[in-house]
């Protein structure tokens, strides 16, 4: 089944309702949205030559035409490239070689590439014509690509996670069985919708409910305050950066807080102490976590609102929750031997929502996909009650004297500290331990390494306590706020001391 069919029942069944909003006003009602998809489909088949199956790559900031052009693809069988509107032209045009875009749509706002046919998305839309009425999308196959959603690429080079309509179909009904009311309300979309945002805007459209962009794309307080007065209840998804700025009543005003009725948060993690402020702003009633990866679209495990409530008052980790509708999550050992609930291994999934493969890349593909099973790289461990907590990704784990060290426990306990804004820990190679853990910190106000190494032996082993305290202005993220351990390593590994 074409993901493009949504949209086009949708538009059968409430014509007239507001499919896209900007600002305070309605871009596009949904017949206005499966027409205009409907005619830029046509277009890109007739007019550009594009057959079922090749890629269009999407260089583009949010915009309230961003979803007519994603649809578009599906509509004439193309399988969409979005790619995070952050990177540099060349990162964008290193994706366009790996995945044979054959054309690529851009908005005005970004340098486009210059390897491959572009066309600004208003120019697509005026070159498309009236939009009519929709005609029914492209047949496809179940699993015909749809999706090349690259990932954000931590340790190096991307890899596009090759998503099949069936995969897209899978994660979207996952998400209207798991998310009840939340699915009601319109989508403000806060993050980029070449990922999470989009994957979420297609749940909103299978619903039929409005998709909603801050005015001009800027996120302050007049323009939520707009967009929320317009269209609330809205649900938005947020990464940990956006939520620790939502926490500032003079961006995100008190009495807008009545008009949010579902926070759905993840893309990297969520430490303790930030979700607990959190909590107390906006009520564990709004709360959401998702757990995913682009190789199983926001589709592994989910926090409810009611667990949210349960936030532990010691700084442990905290559970990430059950696995989704339609998804089974075991925690394995090195052999792939299911582990029982309490010890700590690889957690793997199986379902209709895991990739196809890594495009054009079978060694990869081979690596994490094995015995029909995705291996995600993060370490966790289930309770008694189908819970995972997730202790760490495998490739951060430090291993000293033989003993497994979590660099995000001691993170957790770092950040109990006043003094400590953000931190993050990797390991340093040691000719005796093997590995001993090191520090970087970016600090609210001074501190000393002396205070913060009392501070974690007045919480952790002392094996864990990091050996270094390197204090820094920023971590390296990548565009979705995931910390660049690698380049933290690069930095140990040039033998940078303590600051």
């Amino acid at each position: 089944m074409n993901t493009a069919i949504l949209l086009y029942q949708s538009a059968l069944r409430e014509p007239d309702r507001p499919a896209i909003g900007h600002g305070d006003e309605v871009v596009y009602t949904y017949a206005e949205l499966a027409g205009t998809a409907s005619a830029i489909g046509r277009y890109l088949a007739r007019e550009r030559g594009l057959r079922p199956g090749d890629r269009i790559a999407l260089a583009m900031n949010n915009t309230p035409h961003y979803l007519p052009v994603l649809f578009a693809a599906w509509w004439s069988g193309l399988v969409a490239v979005p790619m995070n509107p952050r990177l540099h032209r060349r990162e964008f045009e290193q994706l366009i070689a790996d995945s044979g875009a054959e054309l690529c749509v851009t908005t005005a706002d970004l340098t486009a590439p210059e390897t491959v046919p572009c066309l600004d998305v208003m120019e697509l839309r005026s070159a498309a014509g009236e939009a009519g009425s929709a005609q029914p999308p492209a047949l496809v196959g179940p699993e015909d690509p749809a999706w090349l959603f690259y990932t954000s690429g931590t340790t190096g080079r991307s890899k596009g996670a090759t998503l099949t309509h069936r995969n897209l179909m899978a994660a979207t009904l996952s998400a209207l069985a798991d998310l009840g009311d939340a699915a009601d309300a319109s989508l403000l979309h806060l993050t980029p919708m070449s990922h999470a945002g989009g994957l979420f805007g297609i749940v909103s459209v299978a619903r039929g409910r409005t998709n909603v962009l801050p005015r001009d794309g800027a996120v302050n307080a007049r323009t939520l305050a707009e967009a929320l007065t317009a269209f609330g209840p809205v649900t938005f998804f947020a990464v940990p950066t956006i939520l620790r700025r939502l926490l500032d009543p003079e961006l995100f005003a008190d009495e807008l807080i009545p008009q949010v009725r579902r926070i759905f948060y993840g893309g990297a993690p969520t430490y303790v102490d930030d979700l607990r402020r959190v909590v107390a702003r906006f009520g564990a009633q709004r709360l959401w976590q998702a757990f995913g990866q682009g190789e199983s679209p926001c589709t592994i495990t989910h926090l409810t609102p009611d667990e949210h409530a349960e936030l532990p008052s010691d700084g442990r980790l905290m559970t990430v929750g059950h696995a989704r509708t339609g998804v089974q999550v075991d925690v394995v050992g090195p052999s792939g031997e299911f582990l029982p609930h309490g010890e700590v291994g690889e957690v793997v999934v199986r379902g209709d929502t895991v990739m196809a493969g890594y495009w054009r890349n079978p060694e990869a593909t081979r690596t994490t996909l094995r015995d029909g099973r995705l291996h995600t790289g993060d370490l966790g461990w289930f309770d008694s009650r189908g819970r995972l907590t997730l202790v760490d990704r495998a490739k951060d784990l430090i291993i000293s004297g033989g003993s497994n060290i979590y660099p995000r426990e001691i993170e957790e306990s770092l950040l109990t500290h006043p003094a400590v804004a953000e931190a993050a820990v990797v390991g340093r190679a040691d000719a005796e331990w093997g590995e001993l853990p090191v520090a970087f910190i970016v600090p609210a106000t001074a501190v000393t390494p002396a205070e913060l190494d009392a501070h974690c032996l007045d919480r952790l082993a002392r094996y864990k306590r990091p050996r270094e305290y390197h204090f820094v202005a920023e971590l390296p993220r990548n565009g979705y706020g995931k910390v660049l351990k690698t380049e933290l390593r690069k930095r140990i590994s040039l033998q940078e001391g303590p600051q």
